[in-house]
């Protein structure tokens, strides 16, 4: 008898069918990798499970016995906790109590006790091998990436029957996923069931036992992992078989210098970047987390005070924040970490996400001119193959991979030619990534200069013309060519030590 199973799930969003007839079984003791393109129903099929939304049609059953959650607080009574690619933690509480919210026990007098929490904080890292993150810092300072990592130890915090990991590796580093693949491994051997959902192939070969794989809300069909190829997954995926993940790289560069940075320094996290990116080129970032990616990116965007001189265009330039970055006289774009909370405003439709950076170009007399903002929307639309009910449907409403298109719709509308591009292809589907990178390439043969960094190494060595390695908050090495492997990335950033 199946732990877990789901039998005729539907469930309608308007007039969006999210889950159509889906079918599903899954037993204790084995990693069960639910696969798909965004906006074929997986994160809708979790919320169902995990008491956040309810279906329209359809049961559930557990441990053969119907099943419904009435809330995710009853879901995780019942031995069910999800960890979502989209976090759920509460920015201005401290990590502690994040990972005890709800559940904290109080004093004799009814307070709580937040050096217990600490403590049992610690004692969490711990007992999961993890080296600890400060567990008296509010969560908003703290990268994605160890968000990431709070919320996964959040989930695994109540030792739980069915542990479900949406997207969970998405924003972590080679030693941070061994580590949760390693544990998603022992819950299994121990008798638990992990639902593992990710658009990472290699991931889902690593750990799952076996693959389900959803499309447009249907189930197309179950299988053992070691049965499939890499092409017959995502042919069930996409219903089609993809060409190829990587566009040809040619080199673009004219030589002419689109971007040069000297002595970028941001407190003790930036000691002293520089760097030229040319017109026509991608340059690749890499590093491990927290060794200045992200502050080198916020830097150049005005979005984080810097030390050292920038050159646009051959012309030095002091960027006094974002909207100055944006504008005209400098023409530089970013596509933040976080496009959720940094990238769009999910509460707006789709519509005035595209242009609500690009106001100067629909905007007369003080009043939008309803005929250009259309035809720039339906254009972006239409040139990102964006899947929307319609232009005024709510962003955040969208799949994951959507919403990054619509973020990228409001980049490109920008009409800014130095681009900024931080993980673009963060939890989106393999066949979105392809459609990212054939864009980035596209770009870049127009005569756009884009900066690129990735937490997906192979991403840099198939796409980047040249890849930088960052390291302590310095550029430790350059690659490119053929020496620009996977494994030579991977070389550069484990060999780097800190020094004074």
């Amino acid at each position: 008898m199946p732990l877990l199973e789901a039998v005729g799930i539907s469930k309608r969003y308007g007039g969006i069918l999210a889950l159509n007839n889906m079918h599903f079984a899954a037993n204790a003791g084995e990693v069960h990798a639910i696969l798909g393109e965004n906006g074929a129903g997986k994160s809708t099929f979790i919320q169902i499970l995990s008491g956040a939304v309810t279906a329209d049609e359809g049961e559930l059953r557990l441990d053969g016995a119907p099943y419904r959650a009435r809330g995710p607080r009853a879901a995780r009574r019942t031995g069910i906790s999800p960890v979502f690619q989209e976090l759920s933690l509460i920015p201005d509480l401290t990590v502690a109590e994040n990972l005890f919210f709800g559940s904290e026990q109080l004093t004799p007098v009814g307070t709580i006790s937040k050096r217990d929490l600490n403590e049992k904080a610690r004692a969490l890292f711990s007992s999961l091998g993890l080296h600890p993150i400060p567990p008296d810092v509010p969560v908003r300072t703290l990268s994605i990436g160890d968000r990431q990592l709070i919320e996964i130890v959040k989930g695994l915090a109540n030792d739980p029957k069915i542990l479900i990991l949406d997207e969970a590796t998405s924003a972590l580093l080679p030693a941070e996923v061994d580590w949760l693949l390693a544990q998603a491994r022992q819950r299994a051997k121990a008798g638990k069931l992990v639902l593992y959902i990710s658009h990472r192939m290699d991931e889902v070969r690593r750990v799952a036992d076996r693959v389900t794989v959803l499309r447009n809300g249907e189930t197309v069909g179950t299988q053992d992992t070691a049965s499939l190829s890499d092409d017959d997954i995502v042919a069930m995926m996409l219903g089609r078989h993809l060409d190829r993940l990587y566009p040809p790289r040619t080199s673009t560069t004219t030589g002419k210098v689109a971007l040069k940075a000297t002595e970028i320094k941001v407190g003790h996290l930036l000691r002293g970047v520089s760097f030229e990116l040319g017109e026509g080129e991608v340059l690749g970032v890499a590093g491990l987390q927290g060794h200045g990616q992200r502050e080198l990116f916020m830097a150049l965007f005005g979005a984080e005070r810097a030390e050292g001189q920038i050159e646009v265009w051959g012309r030095p330039v002091s960027i006094k924040g974002p909207r100055h970055a944006l504008s005209k006289q400098i023409g530089m774009a970013l596509l933040p970490e976080d496009r959720r909370g940094q990238g769009i405003l999910l509460g707006k439709p789709v519509r005035e996400n595209v242009v609500l950076s690009a106001l100067n170009r629909i905007v007369r007399r003080g009043l939008v001119d309803p005929r250009e903002e259309r035809r720039l929307v339906d254009g972006a639309v239409a040139q990102l193959r964006i899947k929307t009910d319609s232009i005024e449907q709510q962003a955040g409403t969208l799949s994951g991979g959507n919403q990054q298109k619509v973020v990228l719709a409001k980049l490109l509308a920008t009409e800014a030619r130095i681009l900024l591009f931080f993980d673009p292809t963060r939890g989106v589907d393999v066949g979105t990534k392809a459609e990212i990178f054939a864009l980035m390439r596209d770009l870049a043969t127009r005569g756009f200069a884009i900066l690129f960094f990735s937490t997906d190494l192979s991403e840099l060595a198939n796409v980047a013309d040249r890849t930088m390695v960052m390291s302590y908050g310095r550029i430790t090495a350059v690659l490119s060519g053929d020496e620009m492997t996977e494994a030579a990335i991977l070389r550069a950033t484990l060999s780097q030590k800190a020094d004074g």
